[in-house]
């Protein structure tokens, strides 16, 4: 988007390391220009027939274009040859003590199944496998199988490959809805920061940012915001009314969790990502937002380059999704950072027991390292619970339980 203003620099290493590159932990900003996006001439041609468009739909169209979205297409996202890394990436071993976890919330669940173990959004299937490998190891005498929500074939390609040692226990599916209703856990991993986003701007009063499509690109247009939900959650989570503040509002992961709700009978939801509570999210020196492109594991500073080549992401509102959990019907077990979730699910005692199995393994110690200080930092786990009874208490949570921080 063309703007006369200056990024933002305030706050821009804590949004940085959100996601890690593994060679060079500071990723380089760019404005080198990528080929064509035939999703440009597709939204120019829709601004054109049905006026402006909201930055929240160019969003949802940049990502999710069935033929052209960034999440849609069959290129290599993730990994070195794609535009960031996720946890899994950096080791099996997330996604094993990821399982310890979810065994232990199945235990939590009175009867014996069947159980549905779902992911949603689940990338190139590492974090499947890690947790389909403890829980066959673990030898779990539960009548259980593993569901990954997959709508992109190529991604699906990919997992099938990965995952099918473990044969007939691993199924997909395109949506949630396709399910029906289940019992079990709902797991998802840098998902939520994936939703499209309102974005708004105080400017004697809120704005909401929408793109009008001219020959040099698009240009951004701001109007008064008239979406009452908009409205309402400005006054809920007090967006700072200073002018020029420019933020972003999910309103996604509310759909996301009513949807949720209709479809699991009782069990937990496990969300992974990086993010804040409202009250740090909304802070007046956060007057940028997080609003970020990656290409190539570079910040690309215009979200609106080449729509379906890049990523666009922003950090999540973790008071949000414990708000609008609760009206879904969710009760909050537990919010804390990935570094000390791993630590107090059993990760040392994973690393031990494969030290004792392989010396060699000491190499892969600085991988792990990263899950713990690195997107351990950065990243947080909220787990939710849908069910009768006394609130559950789980041993990732043990050690550190920022529940009362949001």
């Amino acid at each position: 988007m063309r703007t006369e203003r200056s990024v933002e620099r305030v706050g821009i290493k804590d949004r940085l390391r959100s996601r890690l590159r593994l060679n060079n932990p500071v990723y380089q900003y760019t404005n080198t220009p990528m080929n064509d996006s035939p999703l440009t001439e597709i939204i120019c041609r829709k601004i054109k027939e049905q006026g402006m468009m909201s930055f929240r739909d160019f969003m949802e169209l940049a990502l999710y274009h069935p033929d052209h979205g960034y999440y849609m297409s069959s290129d290599e996202r993730i990994g070195p040859e794609g535009d960031f890394y996720t946890s899994p990436h950096l080791h099996q071993i997330f996604g094993e003590v990821i399982g310890l976890q979810v065994l232990e919330m199945l235990r939590h669940l009175e009867e014996e199944g069947p159980f549905a173990l779902v992911e949603v959004g689940g990338g190139r299937g590492y974090l499947a496998e890690g947790v389909l490998e403890t829980l066959q190891r673990r030898g779990i005498e539960l009548e259980w199988t593993y569901f990954l929500i997959e709508r992109n074939r190529a991604v699906m390609n990919r997992q099938k490959k990965i995952l099918e040692r473990f044969g007939s226990r691993v199924k997909w599916a395109g949506s949630l809805e396709a399910l029906g209703s289940f019992r079990g856990v709902i797991l998802s991993n840098e998902l939520l920061d994936a939703f499209p986003v309102h974005l708004i701007e105080y400017r004697e009063g809120f704005r909401e940012v929408y793109l009008a499509c001219e020959e040099d690109g698009f240009r951004e247009v701001l109007l008064p915001v008239e979406n009452p939900l908009l409205l309402d959650y400005i006054e809920k989570y007090g967006i700072p009314r200073i002018e020029g503040y420019r933020t972003e509002v999910n309103l996604e992961l509310r759909e996301f969790l009513r949807l949720v709700s209709r479809v699991m009978e009782e069990g937990f939801m496990m969300s992974i990502d990086y993010g804040y509570p409202a009250w740090e999210y909304y802070a007046p020196e956060r007057n940028r937002g997080t609003l970020l492109s990656y290409y190539r594991h570079q910040v690309v500073e215009d979200p609106s380059l080449n729509p379906g080549k890049q990523d666009i992401t922003t950090h999540v509102n973790f008071t949000a999704l414990r708000d609008w959990g609760e009206e879904a019907g969710f009760r909050l077990v537990g919010y804390a950072p990935q570094g000390t979730f791993l630590i107090s699910s059993g990760l040392d005692r994973l690393v031990s027991e494969r030290l004792e199995r392989d010396k060699d393994f000491q190499r892969d110690l600085p991988k792990i390292k990263g899950l713990i200080l690195g997107m351990g930092d950065t990243h947080k786990v909220m787990v939710q619970y849908r069910g009768a009874g006394p609130l559950p208490e789980l041993s990732g949570f043990a050690l550190r339980n920022r529940m009362s921080r949001l």
